[in-house]
């Protein structure tokens, strides 16, 4: 990830690093330093390298021996880092003199756009065409019209007009969710889509920089599709219409089912990016020590899929946690991986005390959601 970037005599000086311990910086495009992956993967450092100069460029017209030679500047860039939370503190040395210093913490990482590469020229062809055609195709609004029209036909079929148009209201309050905690961050989006029988896509056009934006941004979603069940739960109370009491039970279904912590689901991703964040071995035994109780509640209360797949979606965070350091994302700090933590288990209960209270009520379309859970 990119953990600093300054000026220095008149290039871009970057500084890469992960908390693997290997850190890279760049004075423009070219490498001027390196330090390899180890567990010394915090505290200070300092990167040492020299530039050469002219004191007077040579023009066309001076004789080769009247050349003034280069010069060399020794530069250096000092850093004390902390990674939980994140911190760094730097100072650019000029032959010894000091140019520059500052600090950034993890507000900085997430405000920052990740540096993209520059991309190669190619040659015309037909996949090539045919994939420059499918983006402008995909950046059209009317391409959201058709896989709108598409998701309420097929939902139709499947289902009823009116079940449809409720289903499409919940799919799009979802993804409004995950809009709103993009646009929190600054990210540019692209809006949403919805997609078939599949449910729905926010797509943005930047990449996060911190794993406190992954949790926010998929959480978010299924936060917005418990408060759109609480207001239908609502207004079940106020008007007694059984279709509320539906689409509350229902969508609180949805929301439930994206919080199960595999991947692409918003589930995984919140899961992963909080044991991805724990440095011990201790923290790690923390996460699979809650997925446990987790699966035995889920088992005692008889929600055989839901403890299922939880087993499943832990065991996956577990197989991949040692990759944890070799990724460009801001860990969580140890407020941020509680914070996360209490925020999704509070969501995951709210959505399944709502499926099972309507279950109570007698009817069998409403206690659907639950028997679904207990199959």
């Amino acid at each position: 990830m990119e953990l600093l970037k300054i000026d220095c005599l008149g290039k871009e000086l970057r500084l890469e690093g992960s908390m693997a311990g290997w850190q890279q910086l760049f004075w423009g495009d070219t490498l001027v330093s390196v330090k390899q992956a180890s567990i010394d993967n915090e505290g200070l450092k300092s990167h040492d390298f020299e530039l050469s100069t002219q004191v007077n460029p040579v023009n066309i017209d001076t004789a080769p021996e009247q050349a003034i030679p280069s010069q060399r500047i020794k530069i250096s860039l000092e850093i004390d880092l902390i990674w939980q939370p994140f911190n760094l503190d730097y100072r650019l040395m000029k032959d010894g003199s000091l140019v520059d210093q500052g600090s950034r913490n993890s507000k900085d990482i997430e405000r920052q756009v990740p540096v993209k590469p520059v991309e190669a020229k190619r040659k015309v062809s037909l996949v090539g065409l045919a994939s420059l055609g499918f983006k402008l195709l995909k950046s059209a609004k009317v391409i959201k019209l058709v896989l709108a029209g598409a998701s309420v036909a097929a939902y139709s079929w499947l289902f009823s007009f009116q079940f449809a148009l409720a289903l499409i209201a919940c799919l799009v309050f979802h993804e409004y969710g995950h809009i709103r905690a993009m646009k929190h961050f600054g990210m540019k989006t692209k809006g949403i889509y919805l997609i078939p029988f599949m449910g729905g896509l926010a797509l943005s056009d930047e990449k996060i920089n911190t794993r406190w934006q992954d949790v926010v941004i998929s959480i978010m979603g299924p936060t917005f599709g418990l408060l759109m069940s609480i207001m239908a739960l609502i207004a079940y109370w106020l008007t007694g219409n059984v279709f509320f009491a539906g689409l509350a039970a229902f969508n609180a279904l949805l929301n439930l089912f994206n919080l199960l912590p595999i991947l692409p689901l918003d589930g995984g991703h919140i899961l992963k990016s909080i044991s991805f964040s724990m440095n011990s071995i201790l923290g790690l035994a923390a996460c699979v020590a809650g997925a446990a109780v987790g699966v035995y509640l889920s088992y005692t209360l008889g929600l055989a899929l839901l403890g299922f797949l939880l087993l499943i979606g832990s065991l996956e965070i577990v197989f991949e946690w040692k990759t944890r350091h070799q990724s460009h994302l801001l860990p969580l700090d140890r407020y941020g991986q509680i914070f996360s933590t209490v925020w999704y288990f509070l969501t995951v209960g709210a959505l399944i005390g709502i499926i099972w209270y309507l279950a109570g009520s007698g009817d069998d379309i409403l206690g659907l959601p639950l028997k679904i859970l207990q199959s």
